[in-house]
């Protein structure tokens, strides 16, 4: 008796495209999304979204079946947006000025944006994706540190761990003095940067005046 063969199978289908309609509501709730976690951070559910992008909470949790899947649709973008500033920095022809860059324009997004702060930095949400963008980030950040070490423009003792730890420090300011002075964190970052530099003469300029008394009680408050 001839021995029986399983069937070849098939490969699996597509996903089918979403209706017009369907991505069109998709598309608002993620744009509602990167607003309410941009102000509010990841706290905000799913009907507040929903809400704010006028489509019905049913509607929303049919794309997004909880606030996790939403956080890792935002967020992954953001944090491959990252990985591509400090690649950028990587080509800067000084190793230094590449690293103050990366600096500079990562603490630009967390201030502006406290949900990425909150996904990327303090891990709270974004356990899959935004976990593997994190990975991917953190090579490209020691090899800026690296760089600019070999370079004897940083401090040798400097490690890739310091520099999250520093965002989230300046992510404290940003939270703190956001109805008083918004960009006074870029005071402290240069403060930050002139402590790193190995090679140090002067120190630099700094690109906001400090609280007056009044202006560090409310900020305090």
């Amino acid at each position: 008796m001839s021995r029986r063969t399983d069937p070849t199978p098939s490969p699996e289908p597509h996903p089918s495209p979403l209706r017009a309609d369907a991505e069109r509501n998709r598309q608002r709730i993620l744009t509602a999304a990167r607003e309410a976690f941009a102000q509010r951070g990841l706290d905000v559910t799913i009907d507040d979204i929903a809400r704010h992008a006028g489509v019905g909470v049913g509607t929303a949790y049919r794309r997004f079946a909880n606030r996790e899947q939403l956080v890792e649709a935002v967020f992954e973008e953001a944090a491959n947006h990252l990985i591509e500033r400090a690649e950028q920095a990587l080509t800067h022809e000084d190793p230094w000025d590449g690293l103050v860059q990366f600096f500079m324009t990562t603490a630009e997004d967390f201030a502006e944006d406290r949900g990425l702060r909150e996904a990327l930095l303090e891990g709270l949400h974004g356990k899959v994706r935004v976990a593997a963008a994190r990975d991917r980030l953190i090579p490209a950040v020691s090899a800026l540190i690296t760089r600019a070490q070999q370079a004897g423009r940083l401090r040798g003792d400097f490690e890739g761990t310091d520099f999250p730890l520093i965002q989230i420090m300046l992510g404290a300011v940003t939270e703190h003095s956001r109805a008083v002075a918004p960009d006074v964190w870029r005071r402290y970052l240069v403060l930050f940067l002139d402590g790193l530099r190995h090679d140090r003469d002067h120190p630099t300029p700094l690109p906001h005046r400090a609280l007056d008394k009044d202006e560090f009680d409310q900020t305090m408050k």
